[in-house]
């Protein structure tokens, strides 16, 4: 995967610094920069090599020269595509899914992209006309933007890449996930769903059978996961110690020859002891970060908003410890990871799902999964691609939405449990300590949380001072919105489109408890080191 940039339209090639500095801004997404200088079309990468790591390179172009791509991502299932490309004539010079991607959209448009078994984002210049395509994988899960600033179109993977370099006062829009288009020369681009995320699973059966829905479940999974470790490097794996990082340990172990788990957390912490229970019963090598509360100080909660360019503060709490977590995973030389991301939204995970009607529950889900490109995983891909990882996110393939949309709501909470349907379908994978162990937040398990919770009052000026705003404000976390909202979620969903931040007597409270928490849990830890001693 890969950090992109484009500068596309009239005298683009006077502006190369403009469009220099926003290429050097996405550096850290890659190990190498390669670029395309034309007069009316500034196209670069920073590539991170991972497939046909010596041929692959880009900004790729098309046999004949007249198409370009910048392409961040990575199609699992190319080989299958590429076979296809050549039995219908294609003649392909590479062994790669930049390449795919490329000659796919010629050959099928946009139909493409639902070909495309993968997480990805790009943008297609027409060196002939600058006319530029972009597209956006289904669920988000990489990154894209695009400004119009004197009639030339900026396009890049990350925000910073934009504010920085072009400006202050420029507004910067998000290609929705699921979404494509074209941009003409001058103009903004038209961009309209290929597939609609409101509608999954939209005219298909639900899965009402236990046998049938386990099996479903069973082999979707799987699936989905053989095509994220079908790769030369080693494969590392974000083990949290709950069901869901541990259920991608555990494939991945059996699929993949060279695995290892990292971990982050406070020593002591359930997280920790969890996580290294299942590794040495698994035989998966273990790398750990171990983090005190105290060791986070204002400076990481700055560039954790940085990086991450995160708009909801809970988001940027997680941040603070995920670039901890991928600093280590960078300097162990592992380029490949695979998170559990994704999984609570499809199954249930959160107590939202718990406090509103079954009847709203697809819902919710539906609203979770259109969102999770701002929130979760862009977290996630900024704080993995900021230290040169590639995180593939499993439980968001294309199928896995789908199916999971087909599960009735009593599949996914049951028994006091949430994601019933995981832990009933995968009782042979995972051991009775993690199938049994309900959803523990890994930064509130280990008082990360509220360490970090102490600054939040600076979280909107902090984000503010990076021109985040062009973007968009900072916001409050959706569960809070559900939560004033009685749990009403048709109110909720109305009250979201607002976007409002905390109110000063709101940040008052937040900092007042986590003030308490962080004195009586110091005065405990200055107890328990008195009486070791």
């Amino acid at each position: 995967m890969c950090g992109i940039a484009l500068l596309v339209g009239p005298g683009a090639r006077e502006h190369a610094a403009t469009f220099a500095a926003m290429l050097d801004t996405v550096r850290p997404r890659g190990e190498v920069e390669e670029t395309l200088l034309d007069d009316e079309a500034l196209l670069g990468t920073h590539r991170l090599r991972i497939v046909d790591r010596d041929r692959a390179v880009q900004p790729w172009l098309s046999a004949d020269g007249r198409w370009a791509l910048s392409y961040n991502g990575e199609i699992f299932n190319f080989e299958r595509l590429r076979e296809q490309l050549l039995s219908a004539g294609h003649e392909l010079r590479s062994i790669s899914d930049t390449e795919v991607a490329l000659e796919g959209v010629l050959a099928w448009g946009e139909d493409a992209l639902l070909r495309f078994r993968g997480e990805f984002a790009f943008g297609l210049v027409d060196r002939h006309t600058r006319r530029v395509f972009l597209a956006r994988d289904p669920a988000g899960v990489k990154p894209l933007y695009w400004t119009l600033v004197d009639g030339r179109l900026a396009v890049a993977s990350e925000v910073k890449s934009l504010v920085g370099p072009l400006g202050r006062g420029i507004v910067v829009h998000e290609v929705p996930p699921g979404h494509c288009g074209w941009a003409e020369p001058g103009e903004a681009p038209e961009l309209h769903p290929y597939l609609d995320l409101l509608r999954l699973g939209e005219g298909q059966p639900m899965v009402d059978d236990l046998d049938d829905a386990m099996d479903l479940v069973r082999r979707t999974y799987r699936e989905a996961v053989r095509m994220r470790v079908d790769t030369d490097l080693t494969v590392g794996v974000i083990l949290s110690g709950g069901l869901d990082s541990s259920l991608a340990l555990a494939h991945v172990r059996d699929m993949h020859p060279d695995c290892v788990a990292f971990t982050v957390g406070t020593e002591g912490s359930e997280d920790l002891a969890y996580a290294r229970r299942l590794t040495a019963d698994l035989g998966v090598r273990h790398e750990v970060v171990t983090l005190r509360p105290r060791d986070i100080g204002l400076a990481d909660v700055r560039e954790a908003i940085r990086v991450s360019e995160a708009t909801e503060y809970g988001d940027v709490i997680n941040a603070v410890v995920s670039l901890k977590l991928f600093q280590k995973v960078h300097a162990s030389g592992v380029k490949v990871v695979l998170t559990g991301d994704g999984s609570d939204e499809l199954f249930g995970g959160y107590d939202m799902y718990r406090e509103i009607s079954p009847e709203q529950s697809n819902a919710l889900f539906l609203h979770k999964i259109q969102h999770l490109s701002r929130t979760e995983l862009q977290r996630v891909d900024r704080t993995s691609m900021g230290n040169g990882v590639e995180a593939r996110v499993p439980y968001l393939d294309l199928d896995m939405l789908t199916m999971a949309m087909r599960l009735p709501a009593s599949m996914k909470m049951r028994d006091g449990y949430e994601k019933w349907i995981l832990r009933h379908t995968f009782a042979d994978v995972l051991p009775d300590y993690i199938l049994k162990r309900h959803k523990n937040p890994m930064s509130y398990s280990s008082g990360l949380h509220e360490r970090v919770r102490l600054f939040q009052p600076l979280f909107a000026g902090i984000y503010r001072s990076y021109g985040y705003e062009a973007i968009g404000p900072m916001r409050r976390d959706f569960w809070r919105v559900l939560q004033d909202a009685d749990h009403d979620l048709d109110r909720a969903l109305a009250d979201a489109e607002n976007a409002r931040d905390f109110t000063a007597a709101e940040h008052a409270r937040e900092v007042a408890g986590a003030v308490k928490w962080n004195v009586i849990n110091g005065v405990r830890a200055t107890r328990r080191r008195l009486t070791r001693r």
